[in-house]
């Protein structure tokens, strides 16, 4: 009985290091593992550059597997103190965990650099660590609660832009056609989508008046359309300020006062 008291005992408190953050040793093993994540995707990183990979090939392949032993025994460590294990192993960061490691063993297995490559490439996932420590400060709640509540707003924004570079494909691609680069209605879409981010690729240009015209009106409204997500969520935000103290909601429509947990304006019925 006693035995067993004590396992649960340095299960529990090894626990609260790995899995919490509010105390001292939980920050200081947190931020030990954000070195070893970042050290290991600089490893990666420089291990993709050809001349750095001749000359030192074989200290990143030791490094490479260091870091994965570092993180293998990490894992191992986080199922064997974790409450319940299916749920971690299933969850989100469990299967991130688990991606970070398998590639390197599944390495000594495969033969072919093609598929090795598509390996180095998972192998970033390890990045995505980092959001264990993102994901428990306020300031990225509070922003990922604004994204939550504009999420229609902006799936119906990206929706109407959908639909204009459509429409301006398909008109360009009967403005301009083949002969100026504008091969089929995808292609032209593709270069509408190009022209309205603003990132002009310069691969495809129309060369009649008609189609500089359009393409002109085209780029003024990507400069106008650039501002609309970044409106939505900066006022989802300010939403979640008032929800966050207590304050009253304030209805767009008729600038009424309700209840902080109220859906709809209780004089004219506006969604808030």
């Amino acid at each position: 009985m006693n035995t067993q008291s004590k396992d649960t005992s340095w299960k529990e408190k090894l626990r609260v290091i790995i899995f919490e953050h509010h105390t001292k040793a939980g920050r200081l093993f947190d931020e030990f593992l954000l070195i070893v994540i970042l050290a290991s995707v600089l490893v990666v990183f420089l291990d993709s550059i050809e001349s750095y990979n001749i000359k030192y090939k074989n200290i990143f392949l030791i490094l490479e597997w260091g870091f994965t032993i570092i993180f293998s025994i990490e894992y191992i460590i986080r199922i064997v103190i974790s409450r319940n294990k299916l749920q971690y192993i299933t969850s989100f960061y469990g299967i991130i965990d688990f991606l970070s490691i398998i590639p390197t063993y599944i390495s000594l297995l495969v033969a072919g650099s093609q598929f090795l490559i598509i390996i180095r490439v998972l192998r970033l996932l390890r990045v995505f660590r980092i959001l264990k420590l993102v994901k428990f400060t306020y300031a990225s709640i509070y922003l990922l609660h604004a994204f939550k509540h504009s999420r229609e707003k902006i799936i119906i924004f990206f929706g109407t832009v959908l639909v204009i570079v459509t429409i301006v494909g398909a008109i360009m691609y009967l403005v301009e056609g083949p002969e100026n680069g504008f091969s089929s209605i995808p292609q032209s879409i593709y270069w509408a989508i190009v022209t309205i981010t603003t990132v002009g690729y310069g691969d495809i240009a129309p060369s009649t008046a008609l189609g500089q015209i359009i393409a002109s009106i085209l780029m003024i409204t990507g400069y106008a359309i650039i501002a609309v997500p970044t409106g939505i969520v900066t006022a989802e935000m300010t939403r979640e300020k008032y929800r966050s103290k207590d304050l009253p909601m304030i209805c767009d429509a008729c600038n009424e006062h309700n209840e902080i947990d109220g859906r709809f304006c209780k004089k004219c019925g506006n969604k808030l």
